[in-house]
């Protein structure tokens, strides 16, 4: 089990180019998450391929959601497979 130090959560969130997005965490990192790989292997992702919903993304207080938070993708997630910017 994580401790409260060790959870993660995104801070801040921005587009890139194509489908990645520039995230911050609550321990200051900066990482570059490509979900590309997400919207094209899993059917729960697939309305995301529409640039215009992908871009309308929320922060709900821990993560990204998008289409009112019925899509959303762990913070811990996001942060594991992503790169440092």
């Amino acid at each position: 089990m994580r401790t409260a130090t060790e959870l993660k959560w995104v801070t801040s969130a921005r587009n890139l180019s194509g489908y990645c997005l520039a995230l911050t965490f609550n321990d200051g990192s900066e990482r570059i998450f490509d979900c590309e790989p997400l919207i094209n292997q899993y059917p729960i992702f697939a309305s995301l391929r529409d640039k215009a919903v992908f871009d309308h993304f929320d922060l709900d207080g821990w993560t990204i959601t998008w289409l009112d938070g019925s899509i959303d993708i762990a913070p811990e997630y996001l942060y594991e497979n992503s790169v440092a910017a």
